[in-house]
C-alpha cells in the first residue's frame, strides 16, 4: 500500500499516523453514511456487479445460471418505476385494509396466521432456530418486537435524540399516509396509537447492552406454561398453524416481556396496538411502491445514519433486488471474481492461526488441566468455511418470479415462501452447513450454535488480504480478523458453548471466575473511553473487545513466524483496516447499540496491550500510545 504513513505521529496514535492523509481528504458519499475499509470494499463491489447485471438487464449478455435468470427478471421488476409510479399506493391497499378493518382482538387473532405470514409486525414473535442446548435440533422461541427507536434506552427521560428522531419519524409517516391517500385526521388517529403502544413496550424490553450476553436469552418453558403466558392471545392455536404441531417447549429470550403480555395486550390496548401494526405496515411496505414512497419511506433511515441523500433509483434497486436474492448474487460474485489460489491460502492461514491458539491454550499458565484439555477439543471441532458454499440454499431455488405482476406481489410471494420455510425446519435435524452471509458481503463471523468460523469470498480483499500484500500485512488484516473470529469460540458468550454448539459450562469455577475477572477488565479498559459521538459502554463492546484482543495477538505470533516477518507492516496494515470517517449521527447509533467499539479505539487500544508495539515503536511513557504494563489486558 502507498498510503503516507505519519511515523512521528505512531507512537501517540497509531490510526491517525496510518490513517491521519486519508482521512483529510475522505468524502462520505451523500447516499451512505460512511467511507473507508469495509465500506470502501462494499462499495467496489457494488459498482462490479452493478455494471455486470447492467449487461444482463439489457441483453447485451446472457447467462445459462437459472437462478441468477430468475434474479434478473427480479431486477427488471424492482427498476421498472415508471411501472412502479404509475401504481402508487395500489398493490398495498389491500394489505392495509385488511389492518384498518380489524374490529377487535378476537378479529385479529383470527386474522394473525394471515398477516403474519404476509410479513406483518406482531406484539410477540415466535421464530425457529437451533435449541442453544440440543444444536442438532430445531426449538420454537420467542422474541420481542423491535421499537421504533434504536434501543429501549433511547425511551428512557433525558434522551437527547429521542424527540429529534420521533419528530423526523412522525413527519415521514404523515407524509406516507397523505401520499397514500388517507385523511389528516385518520393519518394522526393512526400515528398517535402508534407511538403510544410503542412507548408501552419499551419498559419491558431488554436494552443493547443486556442482550449482548445472549446466553441469558435461553429460557425454557413448558408450552402448557408459555400460553399461559397470554389470556387475550391464543398462542396454543397460532403456534399449531405456525408449526403444524404443538410443540413441547418454548425458549423465551426475554420472560420480562412475556410475563408482561397481558398488560400490553388487551381489549383496553387493542386500538392502539391496530394503529401500531397499521403504521409499520405503512412504512414497510413503502420500498416496494413509488419512488416518491420509496425515498420519504427512507427519511427516517436517513435521520438515524446521517446519510444526506436517498440511494438513486439504480442504485436503490440493486440493493433490494440483491438484497432478496443474496446467496444467488454471492455465489455468481464467488465464481466470477474469487480465485482458488486466494481460496487455498486463505484456508492456510486459518489452519496456522488454528495451530497458534492451540498452542497458546496448551500453554496457558491460569487454566486448569481439564477446561485446558476441553478448550483443546472445541477449538479441534471448530468448522473452517472459506469463500461461499458448495452448494445454493434450497430456498433460493423456489423463488419463480412472474413478470406479470408487480414487484409487491412478487416479493409477497417470496415472504410466504421465507416464511413457510423458516417454519417448516421444526422437528427437521438443523443444518449446521447452511451459510448466514452471502459471498460478496464484506463480513466475517463465528456461529457459536455451530462453533463454525465464516469468511465470505468479499473479505478476502486489499488490505485485509492480496497475494501481493506481504505476509505480515495480511497477517495484520485478514489475519488478525481470522483470529477474531476463533477468538469468538472463547469470548465471555462463546466460551459458554462446547465444541458442538451447546450451550453448556465445561469450566471450572475458579477458570471461569478467573476469566471473569480478565474479562472485567477488558470491560473496564474501554468503559467511558471518550469519543465525539460520546462515552464508549465497555459492557456492550467486551465479546468484540476480547476477539479484538485475542485476534490480534496471535496474528502477531503468526507473523513472527514468517521468514519475511515485518512487526511494523504487521501494525500498520492492523491500523489501515479499521480506517473509516462515518456520519456523527451513525457513531451515536452505533455507540448505543453496537457491539463493536468504535473504530478508532479498535486501532488504538489492542495495540497497547502487546508489548511487540513498544518495542517496535519504541514506545515509552509519556507517549500517546503508552500504557502502563499493569494496565495492559491479555486473555488468550
Amino acid at each position: 500500500m502507498s498510503d503516507k504513513i505519519n511515523n512521528d505521529l505512531i507512537k501517540d496514535d497509531l490510526y491517525q499516523a496510518v490513517n491521519g492523509e486519508w482521512l483529510k481528504t475522505a468524502q462520505i458519499p451523500a447516499d451512505k453514511a460512511t467511507t473507508g475499509g469495509f465500506a470502501d470494499l462494499t462499495d467496489n463491489i457494488e459498482e462490479t456487479l452493478m455494471n455486470d447485471f447492467d449487461k444482463l438487464l439489457d441483453g447485451s449478455q446472457t447467462t445459462d445460471d437459472q437462478y441468477l435468470q430468475e434474479f434478473i427478471k427480479y431486477y427488471r421488476i424492482v427498476a421498472d418505476y415508471d411501472k412502479r409510479d404509475a401504481e402508487g399506493f395500489k398493490p398495498a391497499q389491500k394489505s392495509l385494509d385488511q389492518i384498518e378493518q380489524l374490529e377487535n382482538l378476537d378479529d385479529w387473532q383470527a386474522h394473525l396466521y394471515d398477516l403474519t405470514m404476509d410479513g406483518n409486525v406482531s406484539p410477540f414473535e415466535l421464530y425457529v432456530a437451533p435449541d442453544m442446548k440440543d444444536t442438532q435440533h430445531y426449538a420454537l422461541n420467542a422474541e420481542v418486537p423491535s421499537l421504533i427507536l434504536p434501543d429501549k434506552t433511547y425511551y428512557e427521560e433525558g434522551n437527547q435524540q429521542a424527540a429529534a428522531l420521533l419528530d423526523v419519524y412522525s413527519h415521514m409517516v404523515l407524509k406516507l399516509f397523505k401520499l397514500a391517500g388517507y385523511s389528516d385526521e385518520f393519518a394522526n388517529e393512526m400515528l398517535q396509537g402508534a407511538l403510544k403502544f410503542d412507548r408501552s413496550l419499551a419498559p419491558h424490553e431488554k436494552d443493547s447492552t443486556q442482550r449482548a450476553d445472549y446466553a441469558k436469552d435461553y429460557n425454557k418453558y413448558s408450552f402448557e406454561d408459555f400460553v399461559k403466558l397470554s389470556s387475550n392471545i391464543d398462542l396454543a392455536s397460532f403456534t399449531k398453524q405456525l408449526i403444524k404441531t404443538t410443540p413441547d417447549q418454548v425458549i423465551v429470550s426475554e420472560p420480562k416481556f412475556y410475563e408482561a403480555l397481558d398488560d400490553l395486550v388487551n381489549p383496553e390496548t387493542f386500538a392502539d396496538m391496530k394503529a401500531w401494526i397499521f403504521v409499520k405496515r405503512l412504512t414497510g411496505v413503502a420500498s416496494l411502491l413509488s419512488d416518491e414512497a420509496r425515498i420519504i419511506g427512507g427519511e427516517f433511515g436517513r435521520a438515524l445514519s446521517g446519510s444526506k441523500e436517498p440511494k438513486s433509483k439504480k442504485k436503490s434497486a440493486y440493493y433490494f433486488a440483491t438484497g432478496q436474492f443474496d446467496q444467488v448474487v454471492g455465489l455468481y460474485y464467488a465464481h466470477r471474481y474469487f480465485g482458488e489460489t486466494a481460496k487455498n491460502d486463505v484456508f492456510k492461514m486459518v489452519e496456522k492461526m488454528v495451530a497458534v491458539y492451540q498452542k497458546r491454550l496448551s500453554e496457558n499458565d491460569w487454566l486448569s488441566e481439564d477446561t485446558k484439555k476441553k478448550a483443546v477439543t472445541k477449538l479441534s471441532a471448530l468448522s473452517i468455511q472459506v469463500g461461499y458454499p458448495d452448494e445454493l440454499d434450497p430456498l433460493y431455488k423456489k423463488f419463480v418470479v412472474n413478470e406479470d405482476e408487480n414487484l409487491y406481489q412478487n416479493d409477497e410471494r417470496f415472504t410466504h415462501i421465507i416464511l413457510q420455510d423458516h417454519f417448516s425446519r421444526w422437528g427437521k435435524e438443523v443444518d449446521r452447513t447452511r451459510w448466514e452471509m452471502p459471498a460478496h458481503m464484506v463480513n466475517a463471523y463465528y456461529n457459536p450454535s455451530f462453533n463454525v468460523i465464516v469468511f465470505p469470498a468479499a473479505i478476502l480483499q486489499a488490505p485485509f488480504y492480496s497475494l501481493k500484500q506481504s505476509s505480515s500485512e495480511n497477517y495484520g488484516g485478514i489475519g488478525a480478523v481470522i483470529a477474531h473470529e476463533i477468538s469468538h469460540a472463547f469470548d465471555n458468550n462463546g466460551a459458554q458453548f462446547d465444541e458442538m454448539g451447546n450451550l453448556h459450562n465445561w469450566w471450572t469455577d475458579d477458570d471461569m471466575k478467573h476469566f471473569k475477572a480478565l474479562a472485567q477488565d477488558e470491560i473496564d479498559q474501554f468503559d467511558g473511553l471518550e469519543t465525539k459521538a460520546g462515552k464508549v459502554k465497555g459492557k456492550l463492546v467486551v465479546s468484540e473487545n476480547i476477539a479484538d484482543a485475542g485476534g490480534l495477538s496471535c496474528a502477531l505470533e503468526a507473523a513472527k513466524g514468517e521468514d519475511d516477518a515485518d512487526i511494523r507492516a504487521f501494525f500498520i496494515n492492523w491500523g489501515r483496516i479499521w480506517r473509516m470517517k462515518s456520519s456523527l449521527e451513525r457513531e451515536k447509533l452505533l455507540l448505543s447499540i453496537d457491539v463493536h467499539s468504535p473504530n478508532e479505539l479498535r486501532a488504538n487500544v489492542q495495540p497497547k496491550n502487546l508489548t511487540d508495539f513498544y518495542t517496535t515503536f519504541n514506545v515509552k511513557p509519556g507517549d500517546g500510545m503508552y500504557l502502563p504494563e499493569e494496565k495492559r489486558v491479555n486473555i488468550w
